[in-house]
C-alpha cells in the first residue's frame, strides 16, 4: 500500500473543493485534491448550476424566437426536444471540466480519483479502481458538496420519476410534468419545461414561493409562472408517487391526485458525508448528512475544515469557492480571510432574479424608516430594444442617511444588475447611500440605468 505525505487534503473537487486547494497551493503548501467522480467540477458543472444554467439560457432563445415578431415572419414557432436543447450544456460542461483540471495541473495540485475515507485525524485512505493508498496529513478540507435527498417511499429507479441530477438523463420531451418542491431548483426547472411548451403542474409544500424573498419579488415570479402556463399549488404535501407504463400518479395529502407523463423530485438534498469514515474521528453529521462548522470553517476537529454545500446555508456554488478559500487562508494564516455571509441571491428562473440585503418585511419587522425606489424595465429604453420589457429593480434606503439598505431585481440580466448595487452596499460612510446613485452619470442605453432612475423615484417620495 503506497503511502504520501501532504500539507493539505482536501476532498472534492468541486467550486469549494478548488477554492482552498488553488489558495493553499498558491501559498506553497503541498496539495492533494480527491476527487471520486471521473471528472472534476462537482455537482455544481456535472448537474447542477452549469447544465442547468446552459438549459436555462437554449430555452430563452427559444423563446425570444418564437414570441418575436420578426422571427415570426421568417417562419413558424419551432419547438425543441428536451435532449436536444440538453447537447449545449454538455458542450459548457466539457469546457469547464477542461479548464478546471488545468487548474490543478498548472498548480501542481495532485489530482487523486478514488473514495476518501479518515483512518484517523490525520490519515485517509483512498480506494481507487485497482489501488488503495494512505495519505498522511497536516489539515484536511472536506468539501464533498450534497445530492438530492430522496425519500425511501419514492420509487427513483422507475423509468418515469427524477431527481434533480436524474432529470438531465431524460431522453424525451413529456407532454405534463408534475415537480415536488417549488424553492429554487423547482422553480427553475418549471420555467425551463415551461418554456419547451411542457405543461407543468409545481407542487409547494409552503404557503409562498421562495420565502426568503422580498414578498413583492416573489409575488412577481409566481404571476409569471402562471402566465407561462404553471400551475402552482400551494400547501400540498406529497401521500405516495406511484409510476406506471403511462405516467405518474402523485396522491396529495389534501386528497387530490395528479397525473402526468414524468415526476420531478427537488425537494431538499443531502449532505454527502457516508463512506468518509467520521466514526473513525469522532465527527457527527446531523441528519440531512450536513457538518457543523464555526467562523472559521472549522469542525470539532480544529485541523480538519468543511465547506460548501457539506456544511449548509447559502448552498451556492459562488458561496462555496469563497468558502474554500477562506478556509485555505485560515489554514495558510494570509489577509484575505472572511466569513462568508453576504452573498447574493441569483435565481434562474425566467425572468431571473437576484437581490442583496434586507427585504421590505425584515425592515418592518425591525421598525427600520426606509423607503423605496423603483425602476420598471418597461420604461427603460434598452429593455424596449432588446424586447425584454418584463422585470424591476427595487432599492430600499433608509429615509434619514439614505442608505442602501436592500436590493431587489427581477427580470433579464438581474443576476447581473444586482452587482452594483451590492459594490455601493459594501462601502462605508457616506459611500453607500443613494445619492451615489443620482450623482453618477451611467451610459446610455443601458440596463445599469435603472440605479439612477430607482434612485430618482425612491427621493421624490422623502421629499
Amino acid at each position: 500500500m503506497a503511502e504520501h505525505h501532504y500539507d493539505v487534503v482536501v476532498i472534492g473537487a468541486g467550486p469549494a473543493g478548488e477554492g482552498a486547494a488553488m489558495n493553499a497551493a498558491k501559498h506553497n503548501k503541498r496539495v492533494a485534491i480527491i476527487e471520486d467522480k471521473p471528472a472534476v467540477g462537482g455537482n455544481c458543472t456535472h448537474w447542477g448550476t452549469i447544465p442547468s444554467k446552459a438549459l436555462r439560457h437554449s430555452v430563452k432563445q427559444i423563446i425570444t424566437f418564437n414570441t418575436n415578431q420578426m422571427f415570426r415572419d421568417i417562419g413558424e414557432p419551432r419547438w425543441f426536444s428536451f435532449p436536444r436543447v440538453l447537447q449545449n450544456a454538455q458542450k459548457v460542461i466539457g469546457k469547464q471540466v477542461k479548464l478546471r483540471t488545468q487548474f490543478y495541473s498548472r498548480n501542481r495540485v495532485d489530482l487523486i480519483t478514488g473514495r476518501a475515507a479518515f483512518v484517523d485525524q490525520n490519515r485517509l485512505e483512498i480506494r481507487g479502481n485497482k489501488s488503495v493508498e494512505t495519505i498522511h496529513f497536516k489539515q484536511a478540507v472536506i468539501a464533498t458538496g450534497s445530492r438530492p435527498y430522496l425519500p425511501p417511499d419514492v420509487d427513483f429507479r422507475h423509468h418515469r420519476i427524477y431527481n434533480s441530477d436524474s432529470i438531465l438523463n431524460l431522453s424525451h420531451t413529456p407532454r405534463t410534468l408534475i415537480i415536488y418542491g417549488a424553492g429554487v431548483i423547482g422553480s427553475e426547472y418549471a420555467s425551463i419545461f415551461a418554456g419547451l411548451g411542457v405543461k407543468v403542474d409545481l407542487i409547494n409544500p409552503g404557503d409562498r414561493l421562495l420565502s426568503f424573498l422580498d414578498d413583492e419579488i416573489s409575488d412577481a415570479l409566481s404571476y409569471h409562472l402562471r402566465s407561462n402556463g404553471v400551475l402552482v399549488r400551494h400547501n400540498e404535501q406529497y401521500e405516495s408517487v406511484k409510476g406506471d407504463d403511462h405516467g405518474v400518479v402523485l396522491s396529495l395529502q389534501s386528497g387530490k391526485k395528479i397525473r402526468a407523463d414524468a415526476f420531478l423530485w427537488c425537494n431538499g438534498r443531502s449532505g454527502n458525508t457516508e463512506n468518509l469514515g467520521l466514526d473513525n474521528i469522532g465527527l457527527v453529521p446531523n441528519g440531512r448528512g450536513q457538518l457543523a462548522v464555526d467562523e472559521h470553517y472549522r469542525t470539532d476537529i480544529e485541523h480538519i475544515y468543511a465547506v460548501g454545500d457539506v456544511i449548509g446555508w447559502p448552498s451556492l456554488a459562488s458561496a462555496a469557492y469563497d468558502q474554500g478559500r477562506s478556509a485555505s487562508s485560515d489554514i495558510v494564516q494570509d489577509q484575505y480571510f472572511r466569513f462568508v455571509n453576504d452573498v447574493p441571491t441569483g435565481i434562474y428562473t425566467i425572468p431571473e432574479i437576484s437581490s442583496v440585503g434586507k427585504t421590505e418585511r425584515e425592515l418592518t419587522e425591525a421598525k427600520v424608516p426606509y423607503d423605496v425606489g423603483q425602476a420598471f424595465f418597461k420604461d427603460l429604453a434598452r429593455a424596449q430594444i432588446t424586447g425584454e420589457a418584463v422585470g424591476m429593480l427595487k432599492l430600499l434606503f433608509h429615509r434619514e442617511t439614505r442608505e442602501i439598505l436592500g436590493i431587489h431585481c427581477f427580470g433579464d440580466q438581474a443576476a447581473e444588475i444586482v452587482h452594483i448595487g451590492q459594490a455601493i452596499m459594501n462601502q462605508e460612510g457616506e459611500a453607500n447611500s443613494l445619492n451615489y446613485f443620482i450623482n453618477t452619470t451611467f451610459n446610455y442605453p443601458t440596463m445599469a440605468e435603472a440605479y439612477r432612475v430607482a434612485a430618482l423615484n425612491g427621493l421624490n417620495r422623502i421629499f
